[in-house]
């Protein structure tokens, strides 16, 4: 039977979520064009972004799926819009990091591309009007965002086996993953489920070879180039998929 986008549930910074008619367990996302940096204080957008987000997205957690790593997506309605499964959000940033770059290799005294021993996995507590802020173990457990101390462990195992798979994903493609930022939710069934995005606006992408940054910073610190740099990061990865 054919799914019917129903009623505006939420709209963010990147995306907006519809009700998928008859089917309270779904959700329909569709991905918008618009760009922000710094929490929205920097906007700006580029005519097909969403579609770029979007398909890098389905193809990379095709790619989790194929590893045994559960996402939220359960099919693709067209290059910019996907059915989703509805998750209960879990408060939580949960980024990985491979080298240090942007405002925390500044905040340490690090040169940027500063390489980590072994990758380092942080929690930011999702409030905009907190500005995102980084908290540790002990303050997600007083914010309530997490159930018990053991989610906060299945979190950090489920970013490091996903950073292994997109780092082998997006090394195929001559780009280095440097950092990114996962989102998870939780299912009816209890299960916590990767979902959000992957794509240029969520990592920190590098060429291998010239260490070319092709990503939101870009957007964030005046590149240029933004719309090119999050085309051939899709065209690389649809590339080496084949």
């Amino acid at each position: 039977m054919e799914k019917v986008k129903g009623e505006l549930l939420y709209e963010g910074k990147a995306k907006k979520m519809y009700a998928v008619r008859g089917r309270p367990q779904e959700v329909w996302v569709e991905y918008k064009d618009s760009l922000t940096a710094f929490n929205a204080q920097k906007t700006g957008s580029f005519s097909g972004k969403g579609a770029i987000n979007a398909q890098i997205t389905a193809l990379l957690y095709q790619r989790l799926k194929d590893n045994g790593i559960p996402t939220h997506i359960i099919e693709n309605i067209n290059d910019h819009e996907m059915i989703c499964e509805k998750l209960r959000i879990i408060p939580l940033e949960v980024v990985t990091r491979n080298r240090l770059a942007g405002s925390t290799a500044k905040k340490l005294g690090k040169e940027e591309g500063t390489p980590l021993r072994a990758p380092l996995v942080e929690f930011y507590y999702k409030d905009d009007a907190l500005g995102d802020p980084f908290i540790s173990d002990d303050q997600a457990m007083l914010m309530g965002a997490v159930e018990n101390r053991q989610d906060l462990e299945v979190l950090k195992t489920k970013a490091l086996a996903i950073n292994k798979v997109l780092r082998a994903e997006f090394e195929k493609a001559g780009l280095e993953l440097v950092d990114f930022k996962l989102e998870f939710g939780r299912n009816d069934r209890g299960e916590i489920v990767l979902a959000d995005e992957v794509s240029p606006d969520t990592c920190r992408l590098w060429d291998l070879k010239t260490g070319e940054k092709l990503d939101k910073d870009r957007f964030r610190r005046d590149l240029g180039r933004v719309e090119e740099s999050y085309q051939e990061v899709l065209q690389r990865l649809k590339e080496k998929s084949k």
